[in-house]
């Protein structure tokens, strides 16, 4: 079966990128200068993504907030126009369907980006369980998405946009003219560093990448492929769909329970997770760092094991959700689901790195976060 394209594959082929299936897209994993390179881009100048595969959807109707209010976890409905919220689609279990980010327009319009691979199943989603709340519309066809991550990022864009962008406080968005293109603009990101991601018309796409990799490239700014938006978000620790959120974990065992409003409010897995919460969670994302020196990389799917349980027991006591090489922070880093007991830092852990039992601590917080201003 053929790869879909996004409106920018010509210009990724122009530079030289390297392209895989991903998803079933033709994306690129890296270009020329390398993931290492691009990753040290983001986080000491600017780079820009291509992240129009991602899924965009309208929910418009004079019943639109009860039909946000029934789909998230988070106090979307409420939010202020202008706002961005990330939240969790949570199945009545209390299981992810989906993280996503929702933009409230007005108190009858929301846009919301879903994650690639969850489109056409958080659509579906949307659709059974809004009934005659609001009409959804799929606008991911005609839909690109250019995300500018970095510490130069912001006076950049802000630069191109005539302005208008630089006082916008973090997770807010508003509409922007880039390159002569019309642009929702978030002040949002996947990396853990100050930047845009900019929503415009497919055939806008290309002449506001090439305006935007102008501008960037005196900066020390590179185009930035999926091997290098992967470590960027892991050191940030930001969860992968997929990874480290699936239909068999709650957003309370993933950490993400600030992302859970509950009080006096009822959304789909809201019963369930106020009971896991009322009688304490057995298992928990934890992340974990292993020594440079140890040259182990650990990588999903690895097993978290301990030797000394009793014999016929199995040693398994969790698995790897996410992994990889530290770039901006030194060994190698991880992220995996672990009894509760086991999530504390300072936790000695083992990760069985391809046969190889491998020690590993546990670490609050993120590998990676960028100094404050």
């Amino acid at each position: 079966m053929e790869r879909r394209r996004t409106p920018l594959w010509d210009l990724h082929r122009q530079l030289g990128a390297r392209l895989i299936d991903f998803g079933g897209w033709d994306m690129p994993v890296s270009y020329p200068a390398g993931t290492i390179k691009e990753h040290k881009a983001v986080r000491e100048a600017v780079g820009l993504f291509d992240v129009s595969h991602m899924g965009e959807a309208y929910l418009r109707g004079p019943r639109v907030r009860e039909a946000v209010e029934r789909l998230t976890t988070n106090a979307v409905a409420s939010a202020p126009v202008g706002k961005a919220v990330y939240t969790l689609l949570c199945r009545p279990n209390g299981g992810v369907v989906d993280d996503c980010i929702f933009y409230k327009k007005s108190d009858e319009e929301f846009f919301v980006i879903v994650n690639a691979s969850n489109t056409a199943k958080d659509l579906e989603w949307f659709r059974e369980n809004t009934h005659s709340l609001c009409d959804v519309e799929d606008v991911s066809d005609r839909t690109a998405l250019i995300a500018v991550q970095g510490p130069k990022a912001v006076a950049m864009v802000d630069k191109l946009a005539g302005g208008a962008l630089a006082a916008m406080p973090s997770f807010t968005f508003t509409d922007a003219t880039i390159a002569g293109a019309t642009c929702l603009v978030a002040r949002t990101g996947y990396t853990g560093e100050d930047g845009f991601e900019i929503a415009l018309p497919n055939d806008d796409a290309p002449r506001v990448w090439s305006a935007l990799l102008e501008a960037a490239t005196p900066l020390g700014g590179l185009a930035i492929g999926l091997g290098a938006r992967d470590s960027l978000r892991l050191e940030s620790k930001l969860p992968l769909y997929g990874n480290d959120l699936d239909d068999d974990h709650s957003p309370l065992e993933a950490g993400l329970g600030w992302a859970v409003k509950l009080d006096g409010r009822d959304f789909i897995g809201s019963d369930a997770l106020r009971a896991q919460k009322a009688a304490g969670l057995t298992r928990q994302l934890a992340g974990f760092t292993i020594a440079a020196d140890l040259r182990a990389i650990p990588r999903h799917g690895y097993a978290v094991v301990d030797r000394a349980v009793a014999a016929g027991e199995s040693p398994v006591i969790g698995t790897v959700t996410s992994g990889g090489p530290g770039i901006s922070v030194p060994g190698a880093i991880g992220l995996a689901y672990v009894p509760v007991g086991k999530a504390a830092a300072g936790t000695n852990l083992v990760i069985d790195c391809r046969g190889k039992d491998i020690p590993a601590t546990v670490v609050s917080g993120k590998f990676y976060k960028r100094a404050s201003k």
